[in-house]
């Protein structure tokens, strides 16, 4: 029962919190739309068609009385896009996410070892342009998984409000919905910055992930423990150096400080300020990550132009995890809100940069209930004021080269394996290193970090006291 629900939760068809029975009324009249009364196609014994299995939903009370719409036994194909599933561990397992999630593990799997693997010496002489050139090659990268949403599996994204200025510095702060935000952020990227930019900050255990943790630590990806001291002076250091490199970035920063559930909800209620109808329905309160956010504000003061406040919502299906991708459940539509405010009219203490931040999730969290609500679920403003960098076509065209070439790259990189010699032993060097870099150094990115200093006469970097 406990997977029914979340099934429905990530439906997107609405959340039974306690304070939000409007909400679920109306999501439950769209889902019922969406959904309709089910369908029953008789399978053809002639020619052996794929039948589309009936979609049951049954409407059932909680304990508390209200109702909830449980999804069962959905199966569903259509005759130009077939969804192929097996059963696995009492799970409906989808071939197409199986598809979408191994292809990008062995993207940076093998990218980590056989593309940035050579430069890696090159940081111990030039950071800086070891910096320059592993921040582009990492983007090709991140141009896959867009690749993947929209051509593959046809998410559409809509994208509303200021935009980007290309290329300028800035800190990019954005509710946490699910733990899958930061992915599917680069679709509103590739269009309106550039993926080489952007920098995320993160929890520490996701560097040992093999593939992905270690192009993230190369990429210099900003991993924090969540202990206040250490991290403080961590993301500190890693922005100044990135300032004194000269590198512009785009720091993406979540300060709810985890993805939206209905547990985390319930635990952590929104804390509204002077407006007591914000209960965070639809966001958490912004609190134990104030002191990075403040942190990431005063590194980059001298080097920064913007902050853009984004917020994310899924009109329909809500992937929460990576595991709702492996069941095939990948959002139809993804929209982007952006607002942007200039460096200059940020508040300068500390106490009114925190107050600052909560009249935004105050904002955010309107914004959202007027999303769900709508219908069409929709924000207010058509299309965003500040035109895209880069055309529809030429987004097109990368998307189309990036499918291409890491589906080529993954076949070669098979092939060398299995072929030479050599490259078995370059990769097991490789894995080797990977693995024990970690164990000794505590991560590439402060390989890297060491290296500047050493070449700037052992400079610390440490961060400054407030």
């Amino acid at each position: 029962m406990r997977d029914i629900l979340e099934l429905k939760n990530n439906r997107g068809l609405g959340n039974t919190g306690q304070n939000g029975r409007a909400d679920d009324v109306s999501d439950l009249k769209y889902g019922a739309r969406l959904t309709g009364r089910g369908l029953a196609v008789r399978k053809s014994s002639v020619i052996g068609q794929l039948s589309v299995v009936s979609s049951k939903a049954e409407v059932q009370r909680d304990s508390t009385g209200r109702r909830a719409l449980s999804l069962i036994n959905r199966r569903f194909t259509t005759p130009w896009k077939k969804r192929c599933e097996m059963e696995f561990d009492g799970m409906m397992v989808s071939v197409r996410g199986l598809y979408f999630v191994v292809t990008l593990f062995l993207g940076s799997f093998f990218g980590s070892i056989f593309m940035l693997g050579p430069v890696l010496p090159l940081m111990l002489f030039s950071p800086a342009w070891y910096r320059w050139i592993t921040d582009r090659i990492v983007a090709t990268w991140l141009t896959l998984p867009v690749a993947l949403l929209e051509l593959v599996f046809g998410v559409k994204v809509v994208i509303t409000g200021d935009g980007f200025v290309p290329g300028e510095r800035s800190v990019i702060i954005m509710n946490h919905r699910t733990r899958l935000d930061w992915m599917f952020l680069w679709c509103c990227l590739l269009r309106y910055s550039y993926l080489r930019l952007e920098k995320i900050c993160l929890k520490a255990a996701l560097k040992a992930v093999p593939g992905f943790g270690w192009a993230m630590q190369v990429a210099s990806f900003i991993f924090i423990q969540r202990r206040w001291e250490d991290d403080r002076s961590h993301m500190a250091n890693m922005l100044q150096y990135f300032c004194h490199i000269k590198e512009p970035l785009q720091l993406l920063l979540f300060p709810e400080g985890t993805d939206l559930t209905g547990e985390k909800r319930r635990a952590l209620s929104f804390r509204s300020t002077g407006d007591q109808t914000l209960t965070g329905h639809k966001t958490l309160a912004p609190g134990v990550t104030s002191s990075l956010r403040k942190t990431a504000f005063q590194s980059t003061s001298d080097n920064l132009d913007a902050v853009h406040d984004i917020t994310v919502a899924y009109p329909q299906n809500i992937p929460q995890t990576e595991r709702h991708l492996i069941l095939g459940l990948f959002p139809r539509e993804i929209h982007f809100h952006v607002r942007r405010y200039a460096a200059a009219s940020l508040p300068a203490g500390s106490a009114q940069l925190q107050q600052w931040c909560q009249e935004r999730w105050q904002e955010k969290e309107r914004r959202l209930r007027d999303f769900y609500r709508a219908d069409p679920r929709l924000f207010d403003e058509p299309e965003a004021r500040v035109p895209p960098c880069k055309s529809e076509l030429r987004v097109a065209l990368i998307k189309a080269a990036s499918l291409l070439y890491w589906s080529a790259f993954v076949a070669l990189s098979f092939a060398g394996l299995w072929l030479w010699a050599p490259v078995r032993v370059y990769f097991l060097l490789m894995v080797i290193f990977f693995l024990g870099q970690q164990r000794v150094t505590g991560g590439v990115e402060l390989m890297e970090l060491a290296c500047h200093r050493h070449w700037n006469g052992g400079s610390s970097l440490e961060a400054k006291e407030e």
